[in-house]
């Protein structure tokens, strides 16, 4: 390796290891705040927060890995040329391009890198913190507890509330609980203005404290038949404070690193991704064709036939209502009514099942493309960073911090959106997964070129060059005549 080379690989390398670590530093720290509550005064071990934060940490490296790469390349780039050693290189006839070819092999190699990263080493930090998140909230049921739908991770309940308050997250709005440890269906029913979760590290019961409510229990006998069940009696109360103690004890000997879900989009590498997209779907493909297969039998269209014209009957009007008396038509009319509310009606609830089949397939396709297009993120943002750098010729940690930020906040939002555009079908997954890359690829091409040719970020003389001589040009039409008349005169 030359000098020049390893000059410029460590001018490079020292600013990238300190930006990427104050940057992987700084995504595991937001990671860490956001899933606070869940560790503080749980009972969770000290072992346990730190493999979850390694986990954090390898999910993380990726996104890490191009801002280390754009920042230090703008820092990099715009030190030689501040510090005036582009212009001796050029001077000793080092071209540009030939100055950053290591940096180019560098870059394509922490691509490399990011590419094996996402493929092996991330899905497995998501299977391993995704399981360990879902055996903390076991471990701790409170925690699990989700605003407004039914919970039903603790055994033999539902709990539904409106919302979940107070300092320790303890504290429940418009409580309804179904109590089904009689395993005789829904038929204890409460519900409470308002509860409180009170409960002890170490022990087996949760206490639910619920306030101003109503008890309402069905009581049924085994085996009685459904004529039966609509003549046993019911009790029905209303309570001040009503206490009830949940055992879950079933809970504290989960293991916390037990691993119960394997198949997530995210858990999976490319080759898993698609072993298993060809399944999902025609398992999509099967649901579309039954329901559509439904529709089809629903409206009678099998019964429709079409009859040569010597058959058809000129007596009859081709309006077919007019060929019934009023009281056919009635009921020809509320007939076809029902059919189409019926119809409608199935249409609506197949809807949102089949935009939740839709999208849960997009994850998967999004993620097999976006793992490849994201790879190449270091790449990319080099081929900005660099020639950014050459061109404003700043060094340092003000100027090129504000540029880096501000275009990978850009190339993150591209990526973001366009995922979310194929997520919710309004474009194909590799056109949501590689939107980024096509917004920013015409920004990289245009600075290369334009670092490359030793120009401004905006060269504003050749824009108002057109204009002034086209002014120049009039004002000179105008003068001649008067010099030739001058001439003629003489």
């Amino acid at each position: 390796m030359k000098t020049l080379d390893r000059y410029i690989l460590k001018s490079f390398l020292v600013p990238f290891l300190a930006t990427f670590f104050i940057i992987l530093f700084v995504l595991v720290m937001q990671a860490l705040w956001l899933a606070f509550d869940n560790f503080a005064g749980k009972g969770i071990s000290i072992g346990i927060i730190l493999k979850f934060l390694w986990y954090t940490t390898l999910i993380v490296a990726p996104q890490a890995l191009p801002i280390g790469v754009l920042l230090s390349s703008i820092m990099t780039l715009g030190s030689l040329s501040e510090n005036y050693e582009f212009a001796a290189a050029k001077s000793a006839g080092v071209s540009l391009q030939r100055m950053v070819r290591p940096i180019v092999f560098l870059a394509i190699f922490l691509s490399g890198i990011n590419f094996l990263f996402l493929n092996y080493v991330y899905p497995y930090a998501m299977l391993k913190q995704l399981n360990m998140k879902v055996n903390i909230k076991k471990k701790q049921p409170a925690i699990a507890l989700v605003a407004g739908s039914f919970n039903t991770e603790i055994p033999n309940f539902q709990i539904k509330f409106k919302e979940k308050y107070g300092e320790d997250d303890n504290l429940l709005k418009e409580v309804m609980i179904y109590d089904l440890s009689s395993k005789k269906g829904n038929n204890k029913i409460i519900t409470a203005k308002s509860g409180e979760i009170l409960s002890e590290e170490g022990s087996r019961y949760m206490t639910l404290v619920l306030k101003d409510g109503y008890y309402f229990e069905h009581h049924l006998k085994n085996g009685a038949s459904f004529k039966e069940r609509e003549k046993m009696p019911a009790s029905y109360a209303d309570f001040e404070k009503y206490t009830i103690n949940i055992d879950i004890s079933s809970f504290s000997n989960d293991d916390l690193e037990e691993e119960k879900y394997k198949t997530n989009y995210n858990m999976l590498s490319l080759a898993q991704l698609k072993d298993t997209l060809p399944t999902l779907k025609q398992s999509y493909d099967a649901f579309v064709h039954s329901r559509a297969k439904n529709l089809f039998l629903s409206i009678d269209v099998e019964d429709l036939h079409q009859y040569p014209d010597s058959l058809i009957n000129k007596d009859l009007s081709l309006n077919i209502l007019e060929n019934f008396e009023l009281k056919e038509k009635r009921s020809i009319l509320s007939v076809a009514t029902s059919k189409l509310e019926r119809t409608i009606n199935n249409n609506k609830s197949n809807k949102d099942t089949l935009k939740n089949k839709r999208k849960y397939l997009n994850l998967y396709d999004i993620e097999f493309y976006n793992r490849v297009a994201f790879s190449l993120s270091c790449l990319l943002l080099f081929f900005i960073g660099a020639p950014l750098g050459s061109i404003i010729r700043k060094g340092g940690m003000g100027l090129p911090m504000i540029l880096a930020i501000g275009i990978y906040v850009l190339y993150f939002f591209s990526n973001t959106f366009g995922r979310n555009l194929a997520e919710e079908s309004s474009l194909t997954a590799i056109t949501g997964s590689w939107l980024s890359v096509f917004l920013m690829l015409p920004l990289a091409i245009t600075l290369t070129v334009r670092a490359t040719k030793d120009k401004g970020l905006f060269d504003i003389n050749s824009f108002f060059a057109p204009i002034r001589n086209s002014v120049k040009n009039l004002f000179s039409k105008k003068r001649k005549p008067q010099h030739n008349d001058n001439t003629n005169s003489n």
